[in-house]
């Protein structure tokens, strides 16, 4: 049975940093596209950034870029996000996924979801 788990949310002043990691289990996920999507209050779940498959391109949303940095390790099934420069409107519910395809395209259903940690910048 796959699981993910994620962790490393919390509370944090604007202009401080955060890095999420999301655990994954129950088969290897190195061919598999892992990411992080996220939902804030009123509003839809939206992507935020993929890592494609092991070695492969990284996407990231116009709003994290520059900012926020997704990383894997295949080695422990784990896809980290490193948040830095963290604005108040990045205050959302982060949700990790894994997909068998990319996961930047819109509309993507992903195969797995976590059961997200919540941040929360404040000003």
């Amino acid at each position: 049975q796959v699981q993910l788990v994620e962790s490393g949310g919390g509370l944090v002043q604007a202009g401080g940093s955060l890095r999420l990691s999301c655990a994954a289990s129950g088969r290897t996920f190195s061919s598999y596209a892992m990411g992080w999507f996220r939902q804030a209050p009123g509003k839809e779940r939206e992507f935020v950034a993929a890592h494609n498959w092991s070695g492969g391109p990284t996407y990231y949303a116009d709003s994290v870029k520059g900012r926020f940095t997704i990383s894997r390790d295949n080695a422990k099934n784990t896809v980290y996000l490193q948040m830095n420069s963290l604005k108040p409107e990045d205050t959302a519910v982060y949700y990790c996924a894994v997909h068998r395809r990319p996961l930047h395209i819109i509309g993507v259903k992903p195969d797995y979801w976590g059961q997200g940690t919540q941040v929360t910048v404040s000003s």
